[in-house]
Order: C-alpha cells, then structure tokens, then sequence
C-alpha cells in the first residue's frame, strides 16, 4: 500500500466541543450591534430592542440597549454592574446563580472556555467550523426550572445569534451582526520633505 492510500483512509476530525472552542479563542475580544425580539406569552405582540455587546477575554462581557431604553448590564469577573436610566446596582453572580450560568454561557462560548460551560450545561455541536451550533441544556434543576435551552450560532469565531428558550414557551432571540475591527496603525509617515 503507498502514501496515497493511507492518507485517503485517515478520519476527518469530528468537529466537537473543543474543535469549536479551539475557533472561539482566537477570539480575544470584540463588539458587535445586535437586535432582539423577545415573546413573551402574557403579551400580544414581541418586545424589540436594539444595542451593542462588547466582550474582552477571559472575562469580561457587556450588553448596552440603547432602544427601546437606556440600559445596561456589565460583568467583569464575579461582578455585575447593571444600569437603568438613573437607577444602578451591582452585585455579584453568586448572589443569582441562574444569572451566573447565563453569563458563564456567554464567556465561556466567547472565550472559547469548554469547562466553564460543562459546569452548568450539557453541550451538544453540530456544523464545522465555518457554520456552527452550540446548544446548551442546563444541568442545574434551579436553572433548568427556567431556561429550557439556549442555541447559539456563529460563522467562524463570531457568534451571530442567540436563542433563549425559557420553560413555558418565551422566547429571546438576539442577532448579533459583528463590527468591523479599528486597525491599530502607525502614525501615519510625513509628506514631502
């Protein structure tokens, strides 16, 4: 048997967890727009709103809506810091451990942290690295009284959608369109001497 033909029998690579975490931590940091639509049953109509998202690896992640009001929240560590209108709080995740778990969710999939995910979730991928799915199940009885699962989806490292199932049929779906990185460049050379 020649080369040729012991390279043609080797497996692809099964595209998993830590594959896609591998595509996620080249990642260090970002922002990106997105828009939000969330069904909610006691209301005839969904809820819009609109912002930004800013994550800088390993830990710090924020979400600004700036429609259809003004807020805030910012976790940097064990911290949460959230804002509305005038009113602000901080406190810590372990304080709401279900807040705790979603925020795990967001940095560990953004920083590309499989632990921090199999802590609170049960994972499952699909796709390649391209165009993946992630699909989160809590593991936590408390948690999973609420979120029934969370989907996210993206094209390379950049997630482009998250989908929040809550137990008893809400729902939040949030695009995310990335924004392009500002070059860091050299100061630009003199003319004409």
């Amino acid at each position: 048997m020649g080369p040729s033909a012991s390279r043609a029998q080797a497996p692809t690579p099964a595209f998993d967890l830590g594959a896609l975490m591998a595509v996620l931590a080249e990642r260090k940091g970002g922002e990106a727009r997105f828009t939000e639509e969330r069904t909610v049953g006691s209301l005839d109509y969904p809820l819009q709103a609109r912002g930004r998202l800013t994550f800088q690896a390993p830990d710090r992640f924020a979400r600004f809506t700036e429609e259809p009001t003004t807020e805030s929240m910012e976790v940097q560590g064990n911290q949460v810091l959230l804002k509305r209108g005038k009113r602000t709080r901080q406190m810590t995740l372990d304080a709401v451990p279900e807040v705790a778990a979603l925020a795990e969710a967001m940095r560990g999939t953004l920083s590309g942290d499989a632990s921090a995910l199999q802590r609170h979730f049960r994972a499952q991928v699909s796709g390649n690295a391209a165009r993946w799915i992630l699909r989160l199940t809590p593991l936590d009885s408390r948690l999973a009284r609420t979120v029934q699962q969370l989907e996210i989806s993206g094209l390379g490292p950049d997630v482009r959608s998250l989908d929040l199932r809550l137990v008893g049929g809400d729902r939040s779906l949030m695009l995310v369109e990335p924004m392009p990185e500002v070059p860091t460049s050299n100061p630009a050379p003199s003319v004409g001497k």
